[in-house]
Parts: structure tokens; C-alpha cells; sequence
């Protein structure tokens, strides 16, 4: 019998300054910034900071790497205050705190980030010590964002992942998550962590990039595509299932060959304030689903809930309500066909 309890979520760790603009400026060009919020940004923090305010009836823990400085207080102060053990939450002298401007446009609620790396590129394979945590799942993002562990290992390929390896030898089971970045990288740095990855989550341009399939065409999502490139991820050794995410909605394909899928929450006109952070919080309620033995078809549908309370909200994490109101959302609301 598992006795293992818990989300333990690690990687980088930021401070998001959500500036609301009102137009996306050519270059050389003015846009005007009509509001600025500070708030949580990074996968773990992101995603413990969801769950938390969904209401988690399980513990989560923080592991990651802050500056010594105003923003890195901030981050350990807003886990504290939710709950969120931070024990495995290291601080340096050596940079500052993680931050990135986001710059989301009001009409669309599309945005971009201007991000610094700060601390979380010092993020190495020492500052994990599972032999401190009971945690039943361990979540690791975002992959290509963080310097240290996406350096090459002789054995392992990363240093992630022999991280996750080593949370795997634990007894935890383990995600992954990656940064939507624009460049080739994908494959060199994601595939070896697949090995020692149970759930594999990521948006259909993330899966795209590391498979090397077309997914999201000009006339719209390209489903045996976004097939074609799950089964890839599951041949390049993810344990149990891989999960994908896209404003349609998400599905998932197991070891097992089982495919589910599931369509966003249809939201009112006006509802949306910002996209930031959406797909943490779908993550934020996979994880809690999988933690909590949900089918597989729940899992989706509260991250599509949590993904669309997200959304309220022009930071990461401010829209997030607790479990119940997400599923409300989607019987409220009703769910997209795709």
C-alpha cells in the first residue's frame, strides 16, 4: 500500500508583472500600459498556488531556488500564508529573484513575456533531497527554462532528468511541464526526461515542437496529428500517459492506447481578463484529479475548469476558486465539441 501523500512541485519559481496594454505595438511603436498587477508566475508556483486556492485536501511542498532579495520574500511569504511548505525553497545571494513582465493586450487577452531568469538558472540537482518528503507526486517545470537542469548528464541525458529519475526511486510519481519557447531545443532537452516521466503535460505547440508534427494548422487543430505526435512522446518512454492542452480543450492518450478527450468550458463574452497562467491551472486540476484517483475523463475536465477560472483574471493564479466553483463553470457554462 502507497502511503505517500502529497504534491511536491519544483523548477522555476517567478514573480509575474501583469501589465494590461492596450494594443500590441509594431516595433518602434507606443502601446499604453492601462494596469499592472503583481503575481505568481512559474510552473510550481503556479500550480501549488492554484491548488491551494482550489482547496487541496492533500500537502504540497515547495522546492526551488529565490534570490535574497524583496520578490524572493514575496514568493516564500505567499506560500506560507497559502499553507505551502517551504522547507525545500533555497535562497542565494549569487541572483536575484526570477521576474518576468507580461504583457497581455486588454481586447484579446493574448500575451508576452520579457522574462529574466535570475536564481532559477543556479537550480542544480543538489537543491533535491527526496529523502525529506512524503509526497506522493512530484511535479518538475519548466523544462528549457531552467539552465542548470537542462545541462547534459553522461547518464541521464539532463540533469532533469535524473532528477526525475531519482524522485522516481523515491516512490513518487512524476510530471513534467515545458516553456513554449521559439526555438529547436525541444528534442534534445525534453526527450530524455520522458523516461522518468509518469504524466507528461504540455500545450499542443510544446508537443509539437518536440515530436516534430504540425498540430495547429491554418485552418485549425489537426487532431491525427496531435495523435500521431502523443503516441511519439509515449514511444520515447513516458510511463503512464500523456496529456495535451489547447484552447479547444485537452485530451489525454495512455500506455494502454486509451484516448480521452474534453472540450473547454464555453465562457460569455467579456469573461475573459488575461491568459497568463491557463495552463498551469490545467495542470493545477490533472494533478489534483490524478492525486485524488479520479478517471481519467475527470482529470480534463476539472483542468479545463480550473483553466477557465484562470481566466477571470489578468494574473496567473487570482482566478482560481475553490474545486466545486471550477466544475461549476463548466455546468454553468456547458463544455466546446471539437
Amino acid at each position: 500500500m502507497n502511503t505517500r501523500h502529497g504534491l511536491l512541485a519544483g523548477g522555476n519559481w517567478i514573480v509575474d508583472a501583469v501589465k494590461i496594454i492596450d494594443v500590441w505595438p509594431q516595433q518602434d511603436a507606443l502601446a499604453n500600459i492601462t494596469s499592472e498587477t503583481k503575481g505568481t508566475g512559474g510552473s510550481p508556483f503556479n500550480v501549488l498556488v492554484d491548488i491551494a486556492a482550489m482547496g487541496a485536501p492533500f500537502p504540497l511542498e515547495a522546492v526551488g531556488l529565490v534570490g535574497e532579495d524583496s520578490l524572493g520574500r514575496y514568493i516564500v511569504d505567499t506560500c506560507k500564508q497559502l499553507g505551502i511548505n517551504t522547507k525545500s525553497l533555497h535562497s542565494t545571494s549569487e541572483a536575484p529573484t526570477s521576474y518576468t513582465d507580461v504583457m497581455t493586450v486588454k481586447s484579446t487577452g493574448r500575451r508576452t513575456f520579457f522574462h529574466a531568469r535570475g536564481a532559477n538558472a543556479l537550480l542544480s540537482s543538489g537543491h533535491f533531497d527526496f529523502s525529506t518528503t512524503q509526497a506522493r507526486l512530484f511535479h518538475l517545470g519548466y523544462l528549457l527554462l531552467l539552465d542548470g537542469m537542462d545541462q547534459s548528464c553522461p547518464e541521464f541525458g539532463t540533469v532533469a532528468a535524473g532528477v526525475l529519475a531519482r524522485a522516481q526511486a523515491a516512490g513518487m510519481r512524476t510530471s513534467i511541464d515545458v516553456v513554449s519557447e521559439d526555438s529547436e531545443r525541444f528534442a534534445r532537452l525534453v526527450l530524455p526526461a520522458l523516461k522518468h516521466t509518469d504524466y507528461c503535460i504540455m500545450n499542443e505547440f510544446e508537443a509539437g515542437r518536440v515530436t516534430g508534427h504540425s498540430i495547429r494548422t491554418p485552418s485549425g487543430l489537426d487532431l491525427k496529428a496531435l495523435r500521431e505526435s502523443m503516441e511519439t512522446l509515449l514511444d520515447a518512454g513516458v510511463r503512464e500517459r500523456v496529456l495535451v492542452h489547447f484552447p479547444e480543450g485537452g485530451c489525454a492518450l495512455g500506455r494502454d492506447g486509451v484516448w480521452t478527450q474534453h472540450g473547454s468550458v464555453v465562457l460569455p463574452d467579456g469573461y475573459i481578463k488575461g491568459a497568463a497562467g491557463a495552463g498551469d491551472a490545467f495542470t493545477a486540476g490533472v494533478l489534483w484529479g490524478w492525486h485524488e484517483g479520479m478517471t481519467v475523463e475527470e482529470q480534463l475536465r476539472l483542468g479545463v475548469c480550473a483553466a477557465a477560472a484562470n481566466l477571470s483574471d489578468e494574473t496567473c493564479t487570482g482566478g482560481l476558486r475553490p474545486v466545486e466553483a471550477c466544475l461549476n463553470l463548466g455546468l454553468t457554462h456547458g463544455f466546446r465539441s471539437f
